[in-house]
């Protein structure tokens, strides 16, 4: 029987250490992840919040071979045309923009990946396909009929995943990224492309902590430009 290293990174102990640990983790350990603490995971997170009690989200974790393949599948096939949707309107929101730029400024200074160099740019998009090397993906979609209310719904089942995962002392990175290629995914996983949307996919593993790409500095807007306190 394979042995399982123990991973570096420590356990969140609190709801507040696993929400400022939780970040998005794009380099990941050669480390498989044990099925029992996924399932436990996930019978945890059935009790996030849910309008009207419908529960709306449907996914299935994909590792080993199966997962290889259908990363092979996805790095020789192009985009879909047309996309499942569009994750990149606000960009015309000045102030969402400055944030996009802000984060991959840090992110491929961290790296250092030039502005020009536009190689290793998309050498490391790339590695978007493969999940940062994370040996379990999450793959979300859910029914078609679902409308606003319920894609909220399924946002705060995988928040809750996440933080359930930190718990564990494992990471994350949600990949919309994924809904590129989403009608592949969903003839891969056999989800019929008339009846669901495919929302994104959920790499999940151990992080490498001496990678670059996983501590450079992020910044949040201070607490009272983006909320008003009324009534105290």
């Amino acid at each position: 029987m394979t042995m399982l290293a123990e991973p570096t990174v420590a356990a969140s102990s609190s709801v507040s250490e696993a929400v400022l640990s939780r970040r998005s983790i794009r380099a990941f350990k050669d480390q498989p992840v044990p099925l029992e603490v996924l399932r436990r995971v996930l019978d945890k997170a059935r009790w996030a919040p849910s309008g009207c009690n419908f529960q709306p989200w449907e996914a299935t974790v994909i590792s080993g071979a199966p997962l290889a393949e259908l990363q092979q599948k996805i790095l020789s096939s192009p985009p879909q045309d047309p996309i499942e949707y569009s994750f990149s309107d606000p960009e015309v929101i000045p102030e969402c923009k400055a944030r996009l730029q802000q984060v991959g400024a840090a992110m491929y200074t961290a790296m250092e990946i030039g502005r020009g160099d536009k190689d290793a740019r998309m050498e490391f998009m790339r590695q978007n396909a493969t999940s940062f090397g994370a040996p379990a993906v999450l793959m979300c979609y859910f029914d078609r009929r679902n409308g606003p209310p319920q894609w909220s719904d399924v946002g705060m089942w995988l928040q809750t995943i996440m933080l359930l995962l930190r718990e564990e002392g494992l990471d994350s990175c949600p990949q919309e990224f994924m809904s590129l290629y989403a009608r592949l995914i969903k003839e891969f996983i056999g989800v019929s492309d008339e009846t669901h949307i495919f929302f994104c996919g959920i790499a999940i593993g151990y992080r490498q902590d001496d990678a670059a790409v996983n501590g450079f500095e992020r910044e949040r807007e201070p607490l009272d430009g983006n909320v008003r306190f009324m009534g105290f």
